[in-house]
Order: structure tokens, then C-alpha cells, then sequence
């Protein structure tokens, strides 16, 4: 692994330079100057592996750097090395994030050598790839889909982290293509909602996760199950109709469902949206304002709208052990949730001590990888019981 540690002071750049020597790393290239490792990636891409950088140096700081690895396309890794506040290097981490630079995480001066270990060693796990956003595709196909029965619902599980049971489940719909295989829906729901599909669309959805609903129920397991809804179904007045009528030809209590709604939606036409979700509390169908805290007036939607669940964005939980930015935001919400009366939900929880976090600060229910990926129904039942036989491990006497 070839290493370019970038710091101006000498001193700083000895002692990471026998740190990564001690860790058996030999191939470490010192720049005292940004500008000398910009220059040797011009002419050789491949010159690094990994990058440790200063954010604070002369005539070119780290956050310009981070610029000129972005032009570069630097297909490395990238450490950032700071004497900082914490909240401006997790900002330049973001910077690089944003920029499609690979960043293993941050370090502070002086550098830790446990935890420099730990961030290199996570260049040699191969990382999960990363699904293309690919095409995008038009109205009349994602038409004929609907038609045809070509959407599928997957379903990802919702933990309550007090006790590890599984309560409920976030149905999250996929295209199965008869061409380009499983379709996500980054790559249709917008084209739904800009030409007047989202209704059908929507209907197709609950429908499917109402009968699934039902199975389960069937099966001895009451699970409750999440919808995804758009700005757009809420601005049908008939909407809470449709939703009662569809629960009863399901057979699923109506305190059976809880429709998400993505919080920024909400704040177009607030009067209709206002009549529709009153309605819909008025039959016992749940409510959860989803992604909180990544729209523009979540204290209004809060004071406003009757919800009874609130989920974190996952922008907030995971990592929130290490940034106290996130910690913070996490706690108020946390707060808010239990002043109102309100179910918490921690989105994603990825890792170990993102579970255990989120445990600590006394939020209600966690989704997220480190629990389960979205699959689909026929695979539940698999999970559910592996779930249940490891879970205990998770939850201190």
C-alpha cells in the first residue's frame, strides 16, 4: 500500500511516518506541501493508495486539496488528520464524501495508533458495492408495470431495542423488470408522481403489504406494517377512503398499518394535506413523519399533524457514537418524541455500536443493515427465526 501523509509541520509527519512503519506499512511518501502531492498525482494517478492530510497548511489548505483530488478523481482513500474542532473536520469529511471521494474516517493530532490501524485495515475489506442509479424510465412502461403486476414489495424489519422483538417492518417497493431484473425505486417514483401514477402506484403497494399483513397474522406473528406514502396520495381527499377500504378487504385491523410520510413533502398545500391525515387519524391508521430532521419546518409538522411515530434520518444515527453533532441532534429529537407522546425510530443503524447507541439514548425501535437489508416475503420467516435465536446477545441481563 503506497501512503502520502500531507502535514506542514515536520514534527507531525515523523511521528505518523514511524506510527505506519511500526503498523509494517514501508511504502509512505512525506509532502510537507499539498501543492507536491497534487503535482505527483498529475503525473501518476496510481502514486497513492491512501492519503493522510492536515487540514490547516500554507498556501494550500486541505480543504482545496480535497477540491484537487476531486478533479483528479482520486480512486483512493482518504484520512483526514486534524488538530481542528471536530465539527470542521467532520464537515471536510462530508466535503469529500460529497465529492465521491472515499473517506475511511478522521483522526486527531496527536494521531492514536489503535485507531489508525483500525481505519487502514478497513482499506483491505472489500467494500459492499454500490448500485448504479441507472436509467430512469417513462411514464407508459411504469404504466404497463403497474398493470402487468410487475411491482414487488420487500420488507425491511423494525427491532425494539429494549427487548430485540421484532414489531413491525417498512415495505419498500422494487420493479421486477423483465429485462433489467429488479428495478429500485429511486428510478420510478418520481416519474410516478409527475404524471399522475403515484395513486395507482401507491394502492398496488399497500394492497400487496395488506394481504402480506394478513399472512402473517395467519402465521401467529402480528406485525405491523409501514407504507410509504407521497405528498401526492395526501392531496386525494378520497385517500383515507381507499386506505379504510383496503384494510377491510385485507382484513388488517386499521391499527394494523402506519403510513410514512417523507417530512419535506409535507409542506406543500398544507390545508388539503391537513383535512387528508386527520381523516386518516380519525380511523386509528397511523402516522410517521419520516427522514425528521432533514426537512425545512419539522417543529410545525410536529405541532401540526398527528403523527405517532417519529423517524430519525439515518444522516443523524449512524456514526452518532463518534459525532457529537449527530449525538446531539439524535438526543433533541429523542426528546421531542417523548414530550409529544410519540414512538421513536432510529434509521439507520448499520453497525454494532450504532445499536448500541441509539439503546443508550433510550430511542424505541431501530431498521438498518445491522438488523436486515429489504427482502422479500418468503424470505422473512428464514430471518425472523435466526433473529430471534441470536438476539439475546444483544441485550445485556
Amino acid at each position: 500500500m503506497k501512503i502520502f501523509v500531507i502535514d506542514d509541520e515536520p514534527f507531525a509527519l515523523r511521528l505518523v511516518g514511524h506510527q505506519l512503519r511500526a503498523l509494517g506499512y514501508t511504502e509512505i511518501i512525506a509532502h510537507t506541501q499539498a501543492a507536491q502531492a497534487v503535482r505527483a498525482l498529475e503525473h501518476d494517478p496510481t502514486a497513492a493508495d491512501v492519503i493522510l492530510l492536515d487540514l490547516q497548511m500554507p498556501e494550500m489548505d486541505g480543504i482545496e486539496l480535497v477540491r484537487h483530488l476531486a478533479r483528479l478523481k482520486f480512486a483512493g482513500a482518504v484520512i483526514f488528520v486534524s488538530g481542528e474542532d471536530t465539527r470542521i473536520v467532520q464537515t471536510a469529511s462530508r466535503l469529500a464524501t460529497a465529492h465521491a471521494l472515499h473517506v475511511l474516517g478522521t483522526l486527531n493530532k496527536p494521531v492514536p495508533p489503535e485507531a489508525l490501524r483500525l481505519l487502514l485495515d478497513a482499506t483491505r475489506t472489500p467494500k459492499a458495492p454500490v448500485r448504479p442509479a441507472g436509467k430512469v424510465y417513462g411514464p407508459v412502461e411504469l404504466a404497463a408495470a403497474i398493470a402487468a403486476g410487475q411491482l414487488v414489495n420487500h420488507y425491511q424489519p423494525k427491532v425494539e431495542l429494549a427487548t430485540g422483538r421484532v414489531v413491525g417492518v417498512e415495505t419498500l417497493v422494487r420493479w421486477q423488470h423483465p429485462v433489467d431484473g429488479l428495478v429500485y425505486p429511486e428510478q420510478f417514483i418520481s416519474v410516478a408522481e409527475e404524471h399522475h401514477l403515484i395513486d395507482a402506484l401507491t394502492l398496488t403497494v399497500l394492497t400487496e403489504a395488506l394481504r402480506q399483513a394478513r399472512r402473517w397474522r395467519d402465521e401467529g406473528a402480528t406485525i405491523l406494517v409501514a407504507v410509504n406514502v407521497s405528498m401526492d396520495n395526501l392531496g386525494s381527499l378520497d385517500f383515507p377512503d381507499v386506505v379504510d377500504r383496503a384494510m377491510r378487504d385485507a382484513g388488517v385491523p386499521n391499527k394494523g398499518i402506519m403510513l410514512e410520510v417523507t417530512e419535506g413533502r409535507l409542506m406543500t398545500d398544507t390545508v388539503l394535506a391537513l383535512d387528508t391525515v386527520t381523516r386518516l387519524r380519525l380511523k386509528q391508521i397511523g402516522l410517521s413523519i419520516d427522514d425528521f430532521g432533514t426537512g425545512n419546518s419539522s417543529m410545525t409538522q410536529l405541532r401540526n399533524i398527528p403523527f405517532v411515530e417519529l423517524k430519525i434520518d439515518r444522516s443523524f444515527v449512524h456514526g452518532a457514537d463518534r459525532d457529537p453533532s449527530a449525538r446531539a441532534i439524535v438526543d433533541a429529537s429523542l426528546t421531542m418524541a417523548r414530550q409529544l407522546g410519540l414512538k421513536s425510530v432510529a434509521e439507520g443503524v448499520e453497525v454494532l455500536t450504532d445499536w448500541h447507541q441509539m439503546r443508550a439514548m433510550g430511542c424505541d425501535i431501530a431498521q438498518g443493515f445491522f438488523i436486515a437489508r429489504p427482502m422479500p416475503a418468503d424470505q422473512f420467516g428464514v430471518w425472523l427465526a435466526e433473529w430471534n435465536q441470536h438476539v439475546g446477545a444483544l441485550i445485556p441481563e
